[in-house]
């Protein structure tokens, strides 16, 4: 099995944990992984993007050639859109719908509306209203991330114990919370 997946968005959105999430859950599953980031614009509000392969054989290179990616997973819908390149024919786009208008040309609401609809094989909805639901406005990534465990073939169970381990430290709360962030963003994507 082998998975190559642009996480992007904008500092502040938890890009990396998805990240880490995916890496420990791979990793505990026996397989390679390879990540390269750009995080140096990740004061809020700047383009973060990492690129993530992983896979039961080992992985020569940690970047993601221009149309080879598997799944791109957003938490916001101008950054998915921006890199539609990478992905490949049959690739899935799991996205936020409620953008971070972050730049003052922004583009308009039925504009990224209609781009996101040409997209074959999406999972696209207002993460940030369903965090805001269970009173964690910050989890939106895990409702993300939770959208995105469906078409990443590894266990569900797994990415809640990666959960669990890396928010521990951050108290049971927190943890709590990110579990029924990740299971609203799984029930959403049904």
């Amino acid at each position: 099995m082998k998975k190559d997946i642009i996480l992007a968005g904008v500092g502040g959105q938890g890009i990396l944990s998805i990240a880490t999430v995916i890496g420990r859950v791979a990793v505990t599953n026996g397989m390679y992984l390879k990540q390269a980031e750009v995080h140096g614009m990740s004061q809020r509000g700047g383009d973060v993007q990492s690129h993530l392969r992983i896979s039961t054989e080992p992985i020569a290179s940690d970047l993601i050639p221009e149309g080879k990616a598997d799944m791109i997973i957003s938490v916001e819908p101008m950054e998915s859109l921006r890199y539609l390149p990478m992905l490949h024919e049959g690739g899935w786009v799991i996205t936020n719908t409620e953008p971070f208008k972050n730049v003052p040309n922004y583009p308009a609401d039925a504009d990224l509306e209609a781009a996101l609809k040409k997209v074959k094989n999406i999972v696209a909805f207002n993460a940030d209203a369903l965090a805001k639901e269970i009173k964690a406005p910050r989890s939106a990534n895990m409702v993300i991330l939770g959208a995105a465990t469906a078409q990443l073939g590894l266990p569900y169970k797994e990415f809640e114990k990666a959960v669990r381990a890396i928010f521990a430290n951050k108290g049971e709360e927190i943890v709590e919370t990110n579990i029924k962030a990740l299971a609203l963003g799984r029930e959403q994507a049904k």
